[in-house]
């Protein structure tokens, strides 16, 4: 089959990552303690492909794409990025999503500033923009259009774009746009450098298109947008919609068809899907665990929620117990989801993220926060929760706020990772902040969070996360993984404190002699 456009990525993206989610984000990190490419086996496999190179599992947002270009009438499929050789003769356009280009988001710009190292997913996506199948492509006229949640990294990286050769940046819900831009690009007619989708020029739902491929590892969408307004964050300048329960079980179904083993329900908060505003209903979200339940006894994962609407849709409607009651009737005994705390201090709390709490006090978040762990406990559900290091005008007593709260936490089962601020959302002009403005309240953050994940990681990973024989050696590695980085940042930190007490040495040192000089 010839195709005029090939939507890929690079490996970082494209992989199952053994069938678990989180093990992808060891791609935001470099190795450490291992060479790279044992590093890269254990968070990013190679999927299987056919003859032609498509790949069996692809990115969700690459497949929305693809989707809405058949869907126009466009010959299009998704090939996996060490097929893209077989098919340069004819391609016209070459298309790619990522999730994090650069390595300038969180968490891959911390573990960048704290090692020094770039990060697994900045190194692979060089590579494979430099490849010689990229290189050739261009050579052959191809154009090149990139988008994605990262698509905003390309406004800092300049030199690259150039580079590279990419003659389109597309940033925001990009089904309408990527059908118009391609049929531009097939036209050899001009192309806008950059384009920006703001809520009036989003697809509706019913311009949204069914994927025609499974997802990685299942994944479908139930909601876009979400209504909580952080500043810190880019996902509430979109429009908030949910999908109806039978289009997001089309979907199910095809990923089913194609042989996904698993079902992961994506939004950026699952309890406020058709919620009356940030106040959970319990009716749809019954009614679409319900009919995925219906169709399949395979496990049901969430990918995010709120502290808050956990505390809501339990102490109001038993909504959590409901929900799972239904998801563990069938072959699953918990569920992972990630979370974002971001900080412990009430005055923070108020002043980026006051709906972060709703509908409870932000003066309550602390305590929103303990009470939303117990219920995620008590429903064995379990937390990667992350935190923001150096939020703008946060000061000495908002990281301690943090450190106390991390303390608080400590009975309950989750990870609970730091990420260095970068600037996005309404907060996108703001400094970055890096490694060279640690304080010694950070430090104390850093070690209570470092010493509750380690406490609770081989717990994880040998219980519920990755059992069975066959993944026996990740379940190894893992284990030496989190005994190495637990190692390695406790002498990191040694060594920053020691630095800080050798200045102040020497400061004291000068102040001395500036005085006798003066006397």
């Amino acid at each position: 089959m010839v195709f005029d456009v090939i939507l890929t990525t690079d490996r970082t993206m494209m992989s199952d990552h053994h069938k678990h989610e989180f093990l992808g984000f060891m791609t935001t990190g470099p190795s450490i303690g291992l060479p790279e490419s044992i590093w890269k086996w254990i968070a990013a496999p190679k999927p299987k492909v056919d003859k032609l190179g498509r790949p069996a599992i692809a990115p969700y947002g690459i497949r929305k794409i693809e989707a809405a270009l058949i869907d126009s009438g466009i010959n299009a499929a998704v090939i996996d990025p060490d097929h893209i050789n077989k098919h340069l003769d004819t391609v016209k356009v070459i298309m790619i999503g990522h999730h994090d280009y650069f390595a300038y988001g969180p968490p891959s710009s911390e573990w960048w500033s704290i090692t020094g190292k770039e990060p697994i997913n900045r190194v692979s996506f060089r590579k494979f923009m430099e490849s010689p199948a990229i290189r050739k492509a261009k050579e052959n006229g191809v154009k090149i259009i990139v988008g994605g949640p990262a698509a905003w990294q390309w406004l800092w990286s300049l030199e690259e774009w150039k580079k590279w050769g990419v003659d389109t940046v597309v940033d925001g819900e990009a089904e309408k746009v990527s059908v118009e831009l391609v049929k531009k690009a097939l036209n050899n007619e001009d192309l806008p450098d950059y384009v920006f989708i703001g809520p009036p020029d989003v697809p509706s739902l019913d311009e949204i298109p069914k994927i025609k491929h499974a997802s990685v590892n299942g994944l479908v969408e139930i909601m876009r947008g979400c209504p909580r307004g952080c500043k810190f964050c880019s996902v509430t300048l979109r429009a908030w919609r949910s999908i109806p329960p039978e289009k997001v079980i089309e979907e199910v179904k095809l990923n089913l068809s194609e042989g996904i083993d698993q079902i992961l329900l994506h939004s950026e908060d699952n309890l406020l899907y058709f919620a009356d505003g940030i106040r959970p209903r319990p009716e749809k979200l019954l009614k679409l665990h319900t009919m995925v339940r219906e169709i399949s006894d395979l496990p049901i994962a969430w990918s995010h929620v709120s502290l808050a609407a956990v505390k809501y849709a339990e102490e109001n409607y038993k909504l959590i117990s409901k929900l799972t009651d239904i998801m563990y009737s069938g072959n699953q005994d918990f569920l992972g989801v990630e979370i974002g705390l971001e900080t412990g201090s009430v005055k923070l709390a108020k002043k980026i993220m006051p709906a972060k709490s709703a509908p409870y006090s932000a003066d309550k978040w602390p305590d929103v926060v303990e009470s939303a762990f117990s219920i995620l406990m008590d429903h064995n559900i379990i937390p990667a929760v992350t935190l923001i290091v150096g939020l703008p005008e946060e000061e000495p007593d908002d990281v301690m706020a943090t450190t106390e709260l991390i303390e608080r936490l400590r009975p309950y089962r989750s990870l609970i990772v730091p990420m260095f601020f970068v600037p996005m959302g309404q907060l996108k002009e703001r400094d970055w902040f890096r490694k060279n403005f640690l304080t010694r309240e950070h430090i104390d953050l850093l070690k209570a969070t470092l010493n509750h994940s380690t406490y609770w990681a081989k717990d994880i990973v040998s219980r519920f996360y990755i059992k069975g024989f066959k993944y026996g050696p990740v379940r190894f590695l893992l284990n030496y993984i989190t005994d190495y980085i637990q190692k390695k940042a406790l002498i990191a930190a040694e060594m920053v404190e020691k630095s800080w007490e050798e200045d102040k040495l020497k400061n004291k040192s000068k102040e001395q002699i500036s005085t006798k000089i003066q006397v």
